[in-house]
């Protein structure tokens, strides 16, 4: 007998009386699996793999903007509530505030706080109060109760808790590690930002009104430069980030390319009157049709002789009709280069705090449309709170473009 008082049963063949029947009472025990498997039972492949990935990266995007909603609220309820509180009932402001309603969900919040504190879960002096042990829906409830309080500061109260409903969705299926639907996340990433507009925390990016400042983005931009979007070609970023996003309402257009078809076929004639009338400077550097990069580019991509060089021409004088139809022609500049074409530019305000720029590099073999595209945030953005300098590709291709564009020769 062991020392649980159950008979195990021999499971070795050479011993006497070996037998695959279990005596009654005992507790039979499986054999252990061969070493270096745990069966094909509990084995994922690579699907299983792909979609646990998946998951996992939609699970962190929302809850980096879950993260971001929270930080504001509890910002904006400290603001509103602790002026009101606070001089009556000191540290306790917050219990004061909750009131009898919350007086469960309150009273749980200083116990965890008091734990944390006996643990040393508190790295940081900041978090040492009972608010920032609150949940998004007690925030949310602190604010409800209060309304009359927030009331001045925001417009309508049916947006904020339309918006904190759509986030408690997305709330409640990560906090559970449950699959995180696409629809869903960009549902949370839609009312998160407009929660955050909403709440007087805007982005201080300028571009961010002609490309809107990713939360990712935001958080891990000094590992990746300037660059905020990657795209495989150029159709796919059309899909997310069509011409009259990046050209419209431009005050300065600086482009360099062998036909600079992303302007000329995207953005119509009419549109580019419009947009020159209302102020914006064009300076358009094409590549020479007649110059032998042209020839050389057409045998790289394997097409008929003439054929690129004519695409091109049509393209300048395209451009060129649309100038001629300006009251000021000097704003909308046309040159050609001769020198073989590296890359293709659109920089769009470059000059100033909210420039944008989309890069694509020439390929062998392979037509701009089907080439890699860069998405390119200028303006020296502030990655890190001590650092100011510009760094990144911006820079460089804005110095490639003027350097290309002091080279080159206007068109008549």
């Amino acid at each position: 007998m062991g020392s649980g008082g159950l008979e195990l049963p021999p499971g070795d063949e050479g011993h006497e009386g070996n037998s695959t029947d279990v005596p009654p009472g005992a507790v039979s025990l499986a054999r252990p699996m061969e070493m270096g498997s745990i069966g094909p039972e509990l084995d994922w492949g690579a699907d299983a793999w792909r979609e646990v990935r998946t998951r996992a990266q939609r699970a962190g995007r929302a809850y980096i903007w879950l993260n971001l909603v929270e930080q504001r609220l509890r910002a904006v309820v400290a603001a509103v509530l602790r002026p009101i509180y606070e001089p009556v009932h000191g540290d306790d402001w917050v219990v004061a505030a909750a009131g009898p309603a919350g007086q469960e969900w309150v009273q749980r919040a200083v116990a965890v706080r008091e734990v944390s504190r006996r643990k040393g879960y508190l790295l940081d002096p900041a978090d040492d109060n009972v608010l920032s042990f609150l949940t998004l829906p007690q925030l949310r409830e602190l604010m409800v109760q209060h309304w009359p309080c927030f009331e001045p500061y925001f417009d309508e109260r049916r947006d904020v808790e339309l918006a904190l409903d759509e986030l408690e969705v997305t709330r409640n299926v990560v906090s559970r590690n449950r699959a995180l639907s696409e629809a869903v996340l960009n549902q949370a990433e839609r009312a998160a930002a407009k929660l955050l507009e909403i709440l007087g925390a805007g982005s201080d990016v300028p571009s961010a009104r002609r490309l809107p400042v990713d939360a990712v983005e935001d958080l891990v931009g000094d590992r990746y430069a300037d660059v905020v979007g990657v795209h495989s070609d150029r159709v796919r970023l059309l899909r997310q980030f069509p011409a009259e996003d990046l050209f419209g309402g431009a005050r300065r257009l600086d482009a360099i390319g062998i036909g600079l078809n992303l302007l000329v076929q995207n953005f119509s004639g009419r549109r580019l009157v419009r947009l020159a009338e209302s102020g914006c400077r064009a300076r358009l550097l094409f590549l020479n049709p007649a110059s032998s990069a042209v020839k050389r580019r057409e045998r790289e991509l394997g097409i008929k002789r003439g054929e690129l060089s004519r695409a091109v021409e049509m393209n300048i004088l395209h451009m060129r009709r649309v100038r001629s139809k300006l009251r000021d022609p000097g704003a909308f500049e046309i040159q050609v280069f001769d020198e073989t074409p590296r890359f293709t530019a659109y920089l769009v305000d470059g000059d100033g705090s909210d420039g944008i720029a989309v890069v694509q590099s020439y390929l062998r073999r392979t037509r701009g449309m089907e080439a890699p595209v860069l998405v390119l945030r200028g303006g020296g953005r502030v990655v890190k709170p001590d650092d100011t300098t510009e760094e990144g590709l911006f820079p460089t291709y804005r110095e490639e473009f003027e350097v290309a564009w002091a080279d080159s020769r206007p068109v008549s």
